[in-house]
């Protein structure tokens, strides 16, 4: 990348800084901070929905698809249109109705305050997985522009910066950068592939693309697995509780699927062309960035890469600031000042950095693994949402079978072994499975004595 590209980079991500940095109002409160105000109308919802699911990470993973398995990828971005739609249907409008300030507060409010801090720190433990994920999918993508950085030392830098942009106004900042996103990536994602179209054939050759790469088995466990993970998101839970009314809510996810879909498969036609042009890679992950330093022009490149960098950045921030949330609903107390919510959120961006540095190696396979503990809330949140005769009982055996399930799921059968397949097949009906049978033998005390109560009178 050359200088006028680098210089481009490094002036939008100074702009995103300023963006954060701005303060509009003289004094941030903490309810203000986590959930701005409880007043987000439906464009802004929608942007910051589309921009939250859309990251590096996902990016990176479903490019490289495209550039592995060529037209059969396109499969990939479907599974967040039909599980986003899913949380539509299921979960938007009754996250709404709670109204509160983390998912893990509902798990209090039906199941008591030790379900729900059990509940709190399984998706902690999810998030601080999701975070360092795409820690390292972002260092990857900027290891193109600075690739004699060490990755500590890039990944220290990116992190700074995204604390940066969200650190003064919390949800507030990260909504008013996740607009600005939007609306460029609305024009700049066709005009990637358009240069990617009108790029002259490297090499005219024969590509194969094996049907070894393609499972239809894998595919089908991460859209189970999306729908029964997304429904229990904190980061999409939270801006939920931003939105104005319920049908702002239930609309800007509708809204966010159908955009969140056409994105990422923009993405993996980028990639499909960059095979099909006769560019060989030794490392697919690194397709969709090298895809857009051969394909676009100077200038363009470098804002590419920028806005790049802002869909990553949001989706940390939106993350971190539901982990902050999360901890003060659900561990400490509310307070009129925002300096404990920025003190953890803090915490959790140095936290991902490291482990993103140490643990984590293949992104898109252990973004799946941090889905386990989430997966396993599954039958606590539906039946607790539609299902009068959910038991406290009942929800505690479907969450330590659920973690049970995927976590012996991977250690019999590895990445390598589709796990996800029986993790999202025989692991998904034991969750339920067992919860509506715990609900049935152990039902909870109050709702027994209320029945015997009516029986009496009638």
């Amino acid at each position: 990348m050359g200088l006028v590209d680098i210089f481009v980079v490094l002036i939008f991500i100074i702009f995103l800084a300023f963006i954060g940095l701005y303060k509009s109002k003289t004094k941030v409160f903490e309810s203000s901070y986590l959930v701005a105000d409880r007043n987000t109308n439906l464009f802004s919802l929608i942007a910051t929905l589309v921009m939250t699911e859309f990251n590096s990470a996902t990016l990176i993973a479903f490019s490289s698809l495209g550039y592995i398995m060529g037209k059969k990828a396109f499969l990939f971005p479907l599974i967040f249109l039909i599980g986003l739609l899913f949380y539509a249907i299921i979960a938007a409008k009754k996250w709404k109705e709670f109204n509160g300030l983390s998912v893990a507060g509902f798990f209090t409010k039906k199941y008591g305050k030790n379900l729900g801090k059990i509940a709190s720190f399984l998706l902690i433990v999810s998030m601080i997985g999701f975070t360092s994920s795409y820690v390292k999918s972002l260092t990857l993508l900027f290891s193109e522009i600075f690739p004699h950085l060490n990755f500590w030392i890039l990944s220290l830098g990116l992190v700074f910066i995204i604390l940066l942009m969200c650190l003064r106004e919390g949800l507030v900042s990260i909504i008013r950068t996740d607009i600005l996103s939007f609306i460029l990536i609305l024009f700049i994602f066709p005009l990637i592939l358009f240069f990617a179209f009108k790029a002259p054939m490297q090499v005219d050759v024969n590509i194969d693309y094996s049907d070894s790469f393609f499972s239809f088995r894998f595919w089908l466990s991460l859209v189970i697995l999306t729908m029964f993970t997304y429904i229990l998101a904190p980061w999409y839970g939270q801006k939920i509780f931003s939105a104005k009314n319920e049908k702002t809510a239930s609309l800007a996810v509708i809204f966010s699927s159908v955009f969140v879909f056409i994105f990422y498969s923009f993405a993996v036609f980028t990639t499909y062309i960059l095979k099909e042009k006769g560019f060989i890679l030794l490392n697919p992950e690194k397709a969709y960035p090298i895809a857009l330093n051969i394909f676009l022009p100077i200038g363009l490149k470098g804002l590419s890469f920028a806005l790049l960098f802002a869909t990553s950045a949001t989706t940390l921030t939106g993350v971190y600031s539901a982990m902050s949330a999360m901890v003060i609903s659900d561990f400490l107390k509310e307070k009129k000042s925002a300096l404990q919510s920025k003190t953890l959120m803090i915490a959790f961006a140095f936290l991902s950095y490291i482990l993103s540095n140490v643990l984590i190696d293949k992104v898109f396979d252990k973004m799946i693994l941090a889905n386990i503990p989430i997966a396993a809330l599954s039958f606590a949140l539906i039946g607790g949402f539609y299902w009068s005769k959910t038991s406290i009982i009942g929800a505690y055996i479907s969450t330590i079978i659920g973690i049970i399930a995927g976590v012996v799921s991977y250690l019999i059968y590895k990445e390598e072994g589709i796990y996800t397949w029986v993790w999202a097949t025989k692991g998904i009906l034991l969750i339920f499975v067992s919860g509506i049978l715990g609900s049935i033998a152990f039902p909870d005390k109050k709702k027994v004595i209320q029945k015997l109560n009516e029986k009496e009178l009638s």
